[in-house]
């Protein structure tokens, strides 16, 4: 049995690293959020300097607030989705757990981690805490959190692999 494993272990241990950047962002994103919830009133700002504030938001919406005045239904349709899309993610890196595609998976890793940790906020609270706010040139960019931050990170390593690095590139 314990040779099994070690085997197993042995054969598997990308698919372990991947499976821990998804539970590191789920954990750092949650916790984050809670001491957001504790210590930020709704709206506050708390400037960290000239370009950063941390701020407390509710987003009921998608990104940049999409469907946010949508009546309701928005939570239980972008939970469905983020869902499936986590589904299909898992099964994608099952797949490639023996496969030469790191970067790709990493990417998945970072995006599988984002959505679950906002759909963890969707289904309990009906929106996303929002928290961390940039100004672009004096002008604020949307609020974001941790795990939006992952799955756009995530996105970009994915179109880079996809443009330059896999097999299959767009310039092969």
């Amino acid at each position: 049995m314990n040779l099994n494993f070690r085997k197993w272990v042995e054969t598997h241990k990308l698919l372990l690293l991947y499976v821990l950047i998804v539970i590191l962002i789920i954990i750092f994103d949650q916790w984050a959020k809670s001491l957001i919830i504790k210590n930020v009133m709704l709206y506050e700002v708390l400037p960290v300097n000239s370009f950063i504030n941390i701020t407390h938001q509710e987003n009921a919406g998608a990104a940049f607030s999409i469907l946010s005045n949508a009546g309701g239904w928005q939570r239980w349709f972008l939970s469905v989705l983020a869902i499936c899309i986590s589904v299909y993610i898992v099964f994608w890196l099952f797949r490639l757990r023996n496969q030469d595609q790191i970067i790709l998976s990493i990417g998945l890793s970072l995006v599988l981690g984002g959505a679950i940790g906002n759909v963890i906020d969707r289904i309990q609270l009906g929106y996303v805490i929002d928290y961390i706010q940039v100004f672009i040139m004096g002008w604020p960019f949307p609020s974001f959190n941790i795990a939006d931050a992952s799955i756009t990170v995530g996105a970009v390593i994915l179109i880079i692999d996809a443009l330059f690095i896999s097999k299959n590139s767009v310039f092969d």
